[in-house]
């Protein structure tokens, strides 16, 4: 039956009710009469029929009243009123899929019901049970034929729900198995990857103050085994915190990585794109971000991609964006700034990362805090991504400082 409320598409009332009236025309201009010709009263009922249909076409209440009183005056005044008849009976097919509730249904029902019967009184018994059988497909046919579109529609349209319900769960328990599994990984990482990591620079520690006779060569090897071991501690407790909190960041986008070389690039392709979008954009980039992390190097770019956006959605193309990314102390500062009109930014999608609030969950992943609000000139959104544990690297310290400093036990992930 889908066929058939696709046939009769709320969206198609307009399109069914011309080919009625074609159909209509057809009947006065074709069918042959018991006169040569349509009487010119035939004419004057069916020409109000015909525009009413059109016109009401989105109104079936109205067009209902208005076939069944033109059909009423049919009644009394000719006697082939079958344009008339039709009219009323298909504004009651419109007015049963359409209407909002059962009783205008039946009020409708019973209108047509009381004007069809209006040409039997009077008559013989024999003669006012055949018009009485005639309701049956006058008013019958209709209203059944309604009433089927539109439990096939309920049904279309509870199928849907249900579908969406079932993506929903299904969504849901993917969400769950995801949120499992990375707790896994979680507990993997911090029960044995960081354990036997924490352990290797502790030896290594160890090992480059007891030696204290060793070539230097040897010596730098062991500063560097014990810096990038430490960093690798760090990476791993972000990566440990991110997997235990899935809800800290939008989706996957703290776990992706990008290759710090390529950060400087690809923060230079994100402020081409603000510019062929019509922005000015003054980038103030420090060349020390190209020695960044993977995480915060990613953490950099996603946020310099969103700050610009929202400058294009909100300041307006002619606004002047300054964007400083710089690194102190091992921390990275960054900042973007605009002259537009300023004020709280509106309609910023949210979900996927995107707008402030995702900005925010991002920065406060690694340990920052967004600040962002209106200036005296326009718009400003800047942070401060803290130094990870191996910032600054004691490879820049001299052997005897470095000794001296002691090498405290790194902390397990």
């Amino acid at each position: 039956m889908s066929w058939l409320v696709r046939l009769f598409d709320l969206r198609d009332t307009l399109v069914r009710m011309v080919l009625l009236d074609l159909t209509g025309l057809c009947y006065l201009l074709v069918v042959p009469h018991s006169t040569s010709t349509p009487t010119t009263a035939q004419w004057v009922l069916a020409v109000p029929a015909f525009t009413v249909a059109l016109a009401a076409h989105r109104r079936p209440v109205v067009n209902m009243v208005a076939q069944t009183a033109l059909l009423a005056v049919a009644i009394s005044l000719i006697d082939d009123f079958t344009i008339n008849q039709v009219g009323a009976s298909w504004a009651l097919l419109e007015m049963t899929m359409r209407a909002r509730g059962p009783r205008a249904i039946w009020l409708a029902t019973a209108l047509l019901v009381m004007v069809d019967l209006t040409d039997s009184i009077g008559d013989p018994p024999r003669r006012f049970a055949s018009g009485v059988v005639g309701l049956a497909v006058e008013v019958g046919v209709p209203v059944l034929l309604g009433l089927v579109i539109r439990a096939n529609r309920e049904l279309s349209r509870q199928a849907v729900e249900r579908a969406l319900a079932e993506q929903r769960q299904h969504e849901s328990e993917s969400r769950a198995a995801r949120a499992d599994e990375r707790s896994a990984i979680a507990r993997e990482l911090h029960d044995v990857v960081a354990h036997h990591v924490a352990s290797m620079v502790l030896r290594v520690g160890v090992a480059r103050h007891v030696l204290t006779d060793l070539d230097p060569r040897v010596g730098e090897v062991f500063d560097d085994v014990h810096g990038t071991g430490t960093a690798a501690l760090a990476e791993l407790r972000r990566l440990v915190a991110v997997l235990r909190n899935p809800d800290g960041v939008r989706g996957d986008a703290a776990l992706t990585a990008i290759e710090p070389a390529a950060l400087p690039a690809a923060i230079g392709a994100s402020i081409d794109r603000a510019r062929q979008a019509g922005v000015t954009v003054e980038a103030d980039l420090d060349p020390a971000i190209g020695s960044l992390d993977a995480v915060r190097g990613m953490a950099v770019l996603r946020l310099t991609q969103e700050a610009l956006t929202n400058v294009a959605k909100h300041a307006g193309t002619s606004a002047v964006a300054r964007l400083v990314v710089a690194v102190r102390d091992g921390a990275v500062h960054w900042e973007v700034a605009d002259n537009g009109r300023g004020g709280v930014p509106a309609g910023v999608p949210a979900g996927g990362g995107h707008g402030i609030t995702g900005m925010r969950e991002r920065v406060e992943v690694l340990g920052g805090l967004l600040e962002a609000g209106p200036t005296e000139t326009g718009w400003r959104v800047r942070t401060v991504l803290p130094a990870t544990a191996s910032e600054p690297s004691t490879r820049s310290l001299p052997r005897d400082r470095a000794a001296s400093a002691g090498s405290p036990a790194p902390e397990p992930a």
